[in-house]
């Protein structure tokens, strides 16, 4: 397994940018899926992005579409969310994980690797 942990979480003002980081260790990164999802108070996870491990598949979930980017850099051993154009309602927990083999990359249940999370609160 992998150990995962996210920074660049923050408060901004809607239509802002933020850039989410995800550092890993342990197994071998370039081996792994890397997805990102958040969580809202009261509400379920919500996939956000996942990519493949050479970075040639990825989706996003329709909420984010053409206002999120994800991407990797293997030798790094780190994926990143690029968050433009934020709104309110991107205001969540933002959660990255990882699978080896994930079944369904927008289900929370393939990943068996995650980070601890971080705030990303987007004001009006």
């Amino acid at each position: 397994q992998v150990q995962l942990v996210e920074s660049g979480g923050g408060l901004v003002q809607a239509g802002g940018s933020l850039r989410l980081s995800c550092a890993a260790s342990g197994r071998t990164f370039s081996s792994y899926a890397m997805g990102w999802f958040r969580q809202a108070p009261g509400k379920e996870r919500e996939f956000v992005a996942a990519i493949n491990w050479t970075g040639g598949t990825i989706f996003y979930g329709d909420s984010v579409k053409g206002r999120f980017t994800i991407s990797r850099e293997n030798a790094k051993n780190t994926a990143y969310l690029q968050m433009n154009s934020l709104k309110p309602e991107d205001t969540a927990v933002y959660y990255c994980a990882a699978a080896l083999r994930p079944n369904y990359y927008t289900d929370p249940s393939s990943y068996e690797n995650w980070g601890q999370g971080t705030q990303v609160t987007v004001s009006s």
